[in-house]
C-alpha cells in the first residue's frame, strides 16, 4: 500500500489529506477471436482455479446461453468437457456471482482478486476453457503461485476458440 499527500486548493479552501492506493490489477483478460465462418456462435466459456494436482479449487467464470427457454442452455456446458468432470456436473446453474451470458469476439476483463486473495499459500493453475457450437474446443492455463511476491504479467495464445488469456497480478 503507498501512501501519497495531496493538495487541495479551490474557492479559498485548502486542504492537505493522505489516502491510499490499492492496486486492483489482479484479472485475467480473455480475447475471443473474430472468426470467419457462415454461422457464428458465442463460445460457452469456463474459467476455474485448480491446485496443483489440478483439482478443481474454485470456480470463476462460467457463460453459456442463460437466456434459452426452460434452461435448454444448460445442457449445453458438458461441451466444456474439462471444466464439466471437474466442476459442473456437480453444480446447480446458475450460480451466483460465476454463470453469465455468453460473450462476443473482442477482449473481456475478470477481476481475480477475491478469489485469489481466498486462497492458502501453494501453486494453483489458472485453466479457461472455450466451447463453440459448430465449431472446436480449447483449453488454456497458466500457473500461479500464492501470494504473488512481484508484479506478473503472463500470456498464452490460443489456435482457434481463444486468442488469448492474459493474466495481471500484483503483490498485496
Amino acid at each position: 500500500m503507498t501512501l501519497k499527500k495531496i493538495m487541495f486548493t479551490g474557492l479559498g479552501i485548502s486542504f492537505l489529506g493522505a489516502f491510499s492506493t490499492i492496486s486492483s490489477a489482479d484479472e485475467v483478460k480473455i480475447t475471443l477471436p473474430q472468426l470467419n465462418v457462415a454461422e457464428y456462435h458465442a463460445p460457452y466459456v469456463a474459467v476455474w482455479l485448480a491446485d496443483s494436482r489440478k483439482k478443481r479449487v474454485e470456480d470463476i467464470a462460467v457463460w453459456y446461453d442463460v437466456d434459452m427457454k426452460d434452461d435448454e442452455g444448460e445442457k449445453w456446458l458438458k461441451d466444456l468437457r474439462l471444466w464439466w468432470r471437474r466442476s459442473g456436473r456437480t453444480l446447480d446453474m446458475p450460480v451466483d456471482g460465476v454463470s453469465g451470458a455468453t460473450h462476443r469476439p473482442g477482449e473481456h476483463t475478470i477481476d481475480l482478486h477475491n478469489s485469489l486473495s481466498a486462497q492458502p499459500a501453494g501453486d494453483y493453475i489458472l485453466y479457461v476453457e472455450a466451447a463453440r457450437e459448430l465449431g472446436g474446443r480449447e483449453v488454456l492455463e497458466i500457473p500461479v503461485s500464492l501470494p504473488v511476491t512481484t508484479s506478473l504479467s503472463q500470456t498464452v495464445n490460443g489456435k482457434n476458440e481463444l486468442e488469448s488469456i492474459e493474466l495481471t497480478l500484483e503483490p498485496k
